[in-house]
């Protein structure tokens, strides 16, 4: 047996099998951009499930038939990204470089965990950390490291901060009194599962109340001198550049403003917004982003890589360091050098691919100003959108766009109140995902809820718009004068 599957394993390294998956992927992208074409499945969990119900393969199956497989059992019931009428979460529609250079990262299969393991990914990594350090203003010192995206970011960022404001955290833990985080209401979720892992508690997080869907600086100023006068230590302020719910963008300089005075750790969870570094038309909005100590940042969002591709930056690589403050001479050699090229001293990960050799791929194929052009291009079509809701007298807008996100609601004839209309565009969500004309998402905004449309393809535009909207109408006015709805008020 082993024999023969030598001599598959010689067939499969071979450009023919490489083309199989080659074809396979370039058919998927060009019927992925056909907006006549399905976006999604219509099928739930369990017929799913009964579809790939089977006893665990003991032979293998030739490599054209496996291919086969994946065409007809995987693709079509896959969401697809690159639809031009997939409005839905902050996933991209990844760039065709990077899509094709994720084969050569898996062929490698360098870990980066030391420096001997990944020597050129762990040089191009420190590399490409260094250009985005520059962009967002941080000095020499700085530094950083890739993660799995905005979650460990922002985890691996407030764990420094715990390292500064309780240095033996990591031997003795937290205490009886551990310090607090203070973030807006719209921050990440991210933010308070943080809070719980590393044992503060979420009771200990100060949330902050909105003002436009941005932090209200006023109130943040009132909060850090109640907690001052209390004797209360801040750990870290989260300030958000882009939230999941609008986009929206906290005012950073003034923020910043605020913990310098009260001599508080600035992390500014930017796994969204902060590509508006790459755009001159957007770089205004991330004004004072050069005051935190962190920055969390996901390339796989706004400048459109594969997931994951994820970031996280310090102003001090020195404090990054300080988080993890474990040995293993298994794999860490400790030498002369005053810092080490082994990223594992830096990141929450052992295991961790090679994913800045994708980064540095879509840098080098299309720059840093393409890209840029690529996030303004993304906000200009949200621009159409909401350009077309306020021409229209079937919708709302809840707010105005500043990058790529925009919630909406449809109100029809207005004879429906808001419980009404809060179950309406539920199930108006419901079921137009499920047609597979298109793809969209929903939250909740001031009790009320709400459609969400996040643009994250660039080959999407006005007229793709302008389906959507009117494929939510007529759903919406058949709801309206039909029986498929019941039109109870619904909790959020």
């Amino acid at each position: 047996m082993i024999h023969s599957l030598l001599s598959d394993l010689e067939s499969d390294m071979t450009p023919e099998a490489g083309a199989a998956f080659a074809k396979l992927v370039s058919d998927y992208l060009a019927r992925s951009r056909n907006a006549a074409e399905f976006v999604g499945t219509s099928r739930t969990p369990d017929e799913l499930v009964e579809c790939f119900r089977e006893l665990l393969p003991q032979n293998g199956l030739p490599l054209a038939e496996v291919v086969e497989r994946v065409a007809h059992a995987i693709l079509p019931d896959s969401t697809w990204l690159h639809h031009p009428h997939y409005l839905g979460h902050q996933v991209s529609a990844p760039l065709p470089a990077a899509i094709w250079m994720e084969s050569v990262i898996g062929a490698l299969n360098n870990s980066m965990t030391v420096f001997e393991m990944s020597p050129v990914a762990t040089i191009i990594e420190a590399q490409v950390v260094r250009w985005m350090c520059d962009l967002a203003g941080y000095p020499a010192g700085a530094g950083g490291t890739l993660t799995s995206g905005g979650t460990e970011a922002t985890f691996t960022a407030l764990l420094a901060a715990r390292a500064a404001a309780l240095p033996h955290a990591w031997e003795r833990g937290v205490g009886n009194e551990p310090p607090v985080i203070v973030c807006g209401e719209h921050a990440h979720y991210a933010v308070m599962r943080a809070a719980g892992q590393l044992g503060l508690g979420t009771r200990t997080t100060v949330t902050v109340p909105s003002r436009e869907f941005r932090m209200d600086v006023i109130v943040l100023a009132q909060r850090l001198e109640e907690l001052h006068r209390a004797g209360t230590r801040v750990m870290a302020v989260v300030a958000t550049a882009g939230s999941t719910a609008t986009g929206s963008f906290d005012d950073l300089e003034a923020i910043g403003n605020l913990c310098e005075q009260h001599g508080v750790w600035l992390h500014v969870d930017g796994a969204h917004g902060a590509s508006a570094l790459l755009s001159p038309a957007h770089l205004h909005r991330l004004r004072g982003i050069q005051r935190a100590r962190s920055i969390a940042w996901d390339p796989h969002k706004m400048m459109l890589l594969p997931l994951s591709a994820g970031m996280l930056l310090m102003r001090d690589e020195r404090d990054l360091e300080a988080a993890f403050t474990q040995r293993a001479p298994y794999i860490f050699h400790e030498g002369e050098e005053e810092r080490t090229w082994d990223q594992g001293v830096r990141s929450f990960l052992c295991s961790r691919r090679a994913d800045a050799l994708k980064f540095w791929v879509a840098l080098q194929r299309y720059g840093a100003g393409g890209i840029g052009a690529l996030y303004e291009h993304l906000c200009d079509t949200t621009r159409v959108l909401y350009d077309s809701i306020e021409q229209r007298d079937d919708f709302e807008s809840m707010h105005e766009p500043e990058s790529n996100i925009l919630c909406f609601r449809y109100v029809g004839s207005g004879a429906l109140n808001d419980a009404q209309l809060d179950a309406l565009n539920l199930e108006i969500r419901t079921q137009y995902n499920a047609s597979g004309a298109g793809w969209i998402t929903t939250t909740v905004l001031g009790q009320r809820r709400t459609l969400r449309a996040t643009i994250m393809n660039p080959r999407t535009n006005a007229g793709h718009i302008s389906a959507v909207l009117d494929g939510l109408s007529r759903l919406g006015r058949r709801m309206q004068t039909g029986e498929e709805l019941d039109l109870e008020p619904q909790e959020a």
